[in-house]
């Protein structure tokens, strides 16, 4: 068997790329990038949109530039969950999609858990009560602009908008429709009776295809624009997490993920959703996973924190690169200052550093002073923040858990990788980088059977990427416990 190539579009909050994947006859897979674009909201009025036209374009310029380098086996889309796309009665496109942190969805949690209550909506969907969710866009949707919901007749995910200009299906993948809150969790169909509570049109959901599933070929316009041919289209898990999740290299039992990145997504692989009345209390979330799986898990601000400070300085005349702003955060005193990362004010403050500033004083901290102490209070609150949520996790499934494998292009923070260490106390993996490229490719290549399952598939990553391993300091555990302690019991962190 010849070498096969894969091309990921894999789009995030802040970019986009096209990634070729290259499966050898020795199941050796390497990654190649060969188009990167910036990705962003754009402000029109009060509102934040997700420039679609351009993302299609870039798409396309990425499946060109694959196509120069040899014939594709498959392509597949993955982005960031919750946001969506409207189509009106002739496919036509009803507006530009919402970007997660337009503020619209203010006040709509209050609203609809009036109606279901909030016990109700997590014993149905499993799913994380958080204000971006596409339940709580889609209220706001209907009680801001019911005509612009009138008119619509199909409502397609990110990725599956994509998939649709690509191949002219209007389908949607079970991992991105998971992380709407309005899956039924064990079903795996449309809670239609909750959405028939909340007055909102469960008829223009699409019908929902297993993650693997195959949409076709590129369209003969698309095949021609890209010069690419009759390419098949396959939904690899259309959630990136799903994607990264899935190319984690772990083996046996005991061990969690963090995909690290804008978000950090911590959790653990289960089979069968868990929505225990403790469950719900933790506010985790049930996202639908591959291979069968469930993925437990929580999501928590991230590096977000640290991407709006570097934006936040930037606007000062201060420009700063990812790697010096984690160098002055090494040469900052650990633990002086400590935030929940999920805190609301952090949520999409217009200054993040003066924001974390506010947040300590009305926590009854001296706020961090200068750039390395605000970044160090940023990375050591993740940390803290990782912990709490790994004891969550234990104590919901019963299962210790002694190794978080870390994922994404947050690893490249070896700072974080080793407070992550530190703060939990448990033994961390980091790698691969690219995890969510990689997850996309092999998934695609076991929709073409040319992988046998998800355990196959993690071998291959394992033979294919090195690991970066950070044991926690002993000497330094006291400090973290103690801080650890101190934060839950002022209310600084949340215990979930």
């Amino acid at each position: 068997m010849s070498q096969e190539r894969f091309l990921a579009l894999d789009l995030g909050a802040e970019s986009g790329r096209g990634v070729v994947g290259t499966l050898s006859e020795a199941n050796h897979l390497t990654l190649g990038e060969v188009h990167r674009f910036p990705n962003g909201p754009i402000r029109m009025g009060d509102s934040l949109h997700w420039d679609l036209p351009r993302l299609v374009a870039e798409c396309r310029i990425a499946i060109g530039k694959a196509s120069e380098g040899g014939r594709l086996r498959a392509l597949g889309v993955d982005t960031w969950g919750v946001d969506f796309g409207l189509l009106g009665p002739g496919g036509e496109l009803v507006g530009l999609p919402f970007h997660y942190r337009d503020p619209r969805t203010q006040g709509q949690i209050e609203k609809v858990f009036a109606r279901v209550p909030q016990e109700e909506v997590f014993a149905s969907t499993g799913i994380q009560t958080m204000p971006i969710n596409t339940l709580f866009q889609l209220a706001a949707l209907r009680e801001r602009s019911p005509r612009v919901l009138e008119a619509a007749r199909t409502l397609l995910f990110m990725p599956d908008l994509l998939h649709y200009y690509l191949t002219g299906r209007a389908e949607s993948e079970y991992t991105i429709a998971s992380t709407s809150q309005m899956l039924n969790a064990t079903t795996r169909t449309w809670a239609t009776d909750l959405l028939k509570s909340l007055d909102l049109p469960a008829d223009i959901l699409p019908a929902v295809l297993p993650a693997g599933a195959g949409y076709g070929t590129l369209t003969p316009t698309e095949a021609d624009l890209t010069g690419a041919g009759a390419v098949p289209v396959i939904a690899p898990g259309g959630h990136d997490t799903a994607c990264a999740v899935a190319a984690v290299p772990a083996e046996g039992s005991g061990w969690a993920y963090l995909s690290s990145g804008t978000w950090s997504l911590l959790g653990v692989e289960v089979p069968r959703p868990i929505l225990t009345p403790e469950a719900a209390a933790a506010n985790v979330t049930n996202e639908g996973g591959v291979g069968g799986t469930i993925r437990l898990l929580k999501n928590i601000a991230g590096l977000w924190l640290v991407q709006e400070c570097r934006r936040a300085y930037a606007r000062l005349g201060s420009e700063r690169t990812y790697e010096q702003l984690t160098r002055l955060a090494a040469e900052a005193p650990a633990l002086s200052h400590i935030v929940d990362p999920d805190h609301p004010s952090l949520m999409a403050p217009s200054d993040m550093p003066r924001a974390i500033r506010e947040l300590c004083l009305q926590n009854g901290q001296l706020p961090p002073e200068g750039v390395g102490a605000t970044i160090r209070c940023c990375l050591d609150s993740l940390g803290l923040k990782y912990r709490a949520v790994l004891e969550t996790l234990e104590r919901l499934t019963g299962q210790a858990i002694h190794t978080l494998h870390i994922v994404g292009g947050g690893t490249q923070n070896r700072l974080l990788n080793q407070i992550a260490a530190d703060a939990t106390g448990r033994h961390v993996l980091a790698g691969p980088i690219e995890a969510t490229a990689t997850g996309s490719v092999l998934l695609q290549a076991m929709a073409q059977g040319r992988i046998g399952s998800l355990g196959e598939l993690r071998a291959i990553v394992r033979a294919s990427f090195p690991v970066e391993a950070y044991t926690p300091d002993p000497l330094a555990r006291a400090q973290w416990d103690d801080a650890y302690q101190a934060a839950i019991a002022s209310g600084r962190l949340s215990g979930a």
